[in-house]
C-alpha cells in the first residue's frame, strides 16, 4: 500500500524543509479513528511504487534549494494547470482524471491559501491529495532560481526523435509527437494511467522501462512522488528526458540521471493566470516559453 502523508502533518514538519532531516523524519501518516487517508483513491494510483516509509529525496533536495523570503501575490487552479506567482509565476498540471479518484476534500483549505506564505505552499508538494501536490509544485516553480541564459527553446518531441532512432524508447505519459516517434523508433511503449489505444498501463513499468535505451518521464511524477521510482528502473546508461509544465528547470535533476529538462518559463504571467482560470489546456496557454535546459 502507498504511503500516504496528510495535509495537517507536512503544515508540522515545516520548520524542517530545507534541512537534510526533513523527510528522514516524515513518517506515513496513520489514520485515526474514523478517518481515512486522504488518497482516497490509492487503489489504482499514478504509476505508484512508493513504498511505505519511503522519502522522496528528489522533493527534499528541491525544496532545500528554495529562498521562502518572497510574498506570494497569486493562485489559480483551474481543469488542466495551477499556477502560483511568488518570485516568478509557477506552473503545474492539475492531473484532474487522477485528482477526481481521490477522497474529497481535495483541496483542504480554499479560500485561504494565500494566507499562506511560501514555504508552507512550496510544502504542499508533499500532500498525497494531488490537486494540493500540484499547488506546491507550482509553488516550486514560482520559487526556484532559473538560470535563463542556459536555456535553449528546443523541443522535446525533436530531442526524442534525435536520441530515439533505431532505439528502445518508453515514454510516461501521452504526448502529440508519438505517432512520429512510433516510426523513428525501434520500439516504443507508452505507459499511460489512462491508456488510449496502443498504451500500457502502469503496472507494465517495471517490464518496459529496464529495457528503454531513451525514456521521457512526465514532470507530474514529482508531483504524485513516483519519479524516484520510476528512475530507479532505468537502465543506467538510459537517456532520461523529463517534459511537462510541471517540470523544474534546475540541475539538480542531473544528478538524478536526467540528461535534458523540456519545461516551461512564463513571460506574462497575466495572460498565464487568466488562461489557467479559464480552463486553458497544455496547448491553450498564452504567454509561456517552452525551452529545455541541457546537461553539459
Amino acid at each position: 500500500m502507498a504511503t500516504a502523508y496528510r495535509a495537517f502533518e507536512v503544515r508540522k514538519l515545516l520548520p524542517a524543509i530545507g534541512s537534510s532531516s526533513f523527510l528522514a523524519r516524515a513518517v506515513p501518516a496513520a489514520p485515526m479513528a474514523g478517518e481515512r487517508f486522504r488518497a482516497g483513491a490509492l487503489q489504482q494510483p499514478l504509476f505508484q511504487f512508493v513504498e511505505r516509509g519511503k522519502p522522496m529525496p528528489l522533493l527534499r533536495e528541491l525544496t532545500g534549494t528554495l529562498d521562502f523570503d518572497c510574498p506570494v501575490r497569486d493562485i489559480r487552479q483551474g481543469v488542466f494547470h495551477t499556477a502560483v506567482l511568488a518570485r516568478r509565476c509557477g506552473l503545474a498540471a492539475s492531473l484532474p482524471r487522477d485528482a477526481l479518484r481521490q477522497e474529497p476534500p481535495l483541496v483542504s483549505e480554499p479560500g485561504l491559501l494565500l494566507e499562506k506564505n511560501a514555504q508552507e505552499l512550496a510544502a504542499l508538494a508533499f500532500s498525497s491529495s494531488l490537486l494540493e501536490a500540484a499547488i506546491g509544485m507550482a509553488a516550486i516553480n514560482a520559487l526556484l532560481p532559473v538560470n535563463e541564459t542556459a536555456l535553449v527553446e528546443r523541443n522535446a518531441g525533436d530531442i526524442l526523435l534525435e536520441k530515439g532512432a533505431g532505439k528502445n524508447v518508453a515514454v510516461i505519459g501521452h504526448f502529440p509527437f508519438l505517432p512520429k516517434l512510433r516510426e523513428r523508433a525501434a520500439n516504443l511503449w507508452v505507459l499511460e494511467n489512462n491508456p488510449q489505444e496502443g498504451d500500457f498501463g502502469p503496472q507494465q513499468a517495471g517490464k518496459y522501462l529496464p529495457q528503454a535505451d531513451v525514456v521521457a518521464i512526465t514532470g507530474t511524477s514529482i508531483t504524485n512522488h513516483t519519479f524516484d521510482d520510476l528512475i530507479g528502473l532505468c537502465q543506467p546508461k538510459a537517456y532520461v528526458l523529463m517534459l511537462g509544465d510541471s517540470v523544474p528547470l534546475s540541475q539538480l535533476l542531473f544528478d538524478y540521471r536526467v540528461a535534458a529538462l523540456c519545461g516551461t518559463i512564463v513571460t506574462d504571467a497575466e495572460k498565464v493566470l487568466r488562461c489557467v482560470s479559464q480552463g486553458g489546456n497544455y496547448r491553450q496557454i498564452q504567454g509561456v516559453k517552452r525551452v529545455t535546459l541541457l546537461k553539459a
